[in-house]
């Protein structure tokens, strides 16, 4: 995805859902925000995870500085390692998991979504959000959505007017109809809780 995908993508979803146009009024230019890809931003993720903000910054930092940003150093490293790093005994687990499935990152360029999303889930402590959320910003998909994420479900209600927050199921459902451009409407719906609610919807 490039920056001419977006705007193409928003112009498409402006047209589709008028709704859409409404929330773009008045939002500065929707960003891009690719991230690298590899084994070093998954478990950037999972140390992310029910963590602040500057806890999960402080832990990664550590991991870094240990050079266990590499699947070989986690798989060679004992729990005890990764936990005098700062990682709970669950997430140094899920650290040892992801460098143990030996995930071919290169073959992920060229494979559907819906494949990409399905091995990565199948690393413990992957969720359908963190594969979502890979999908859209480290592979550049410009058709995924991650209906799981609470600041897309509360722009979903503010945007649509529904009476509450959509549950997930409810959310993937609404998300069909924005399709081929479901990674850009989760674009203009992150800067439209961004703006409304003065929050960031995603690190």
């Amino acid at each position: 995805m490039s920056d001419a995908c977006v705007s193409e993508g928003a112009a498409w979803l402006c047209t589709a859902e008028p709704r859409f146009a409404q929330a773009m009024a008045g939002l500065p230019p929707l960003p891009l925000r690719l991230k690298p890809d590899g084994f070093a931003q998954l478990l950037s993720a999972i140390v992310s995870q029910q963590v602040s903000v500057a806890s999960a910054n402080a832990i990664w930092g550590r991991l870094q500085e240990a050079g266990m940003a590499d699947p070989v150093r986690v798989s060679g490293a004992t729990e005890e390692d990764l936990r005098a790093l700062g990682l709970s005994r669950q997430k140094a687990k899920y650290a040892r998991a992801l460098a143990n499935a030996r995930i071919n990152y290169d073959e992920l360029h060229r494979l559907p979504a819906r494949d990409v999303i399905k091995i990565l889930t199948a690393v413990p402590g992957i969720g359908a959000w963190t594969a979502e959320v890979y999908a859209m910003f480290s592979l550049g998909r410009a058709d995924v959505f991650a209906p799981g994420d609470l600041a897309l479900q509360e722009a979903a209600k503010l945007i649509f007017a529904l009476p509450e927050r959509p549950k997930e199921k409810d959310l993937r459902v609404m998300a069909d109809a924005w399709s081929p451009w479901r990674s850009v409407a989760a674009r203009i719906m992150w800067a439209y809780y961004k703006q409304h609610k003065q929050r960031e919807g995603i690190r």
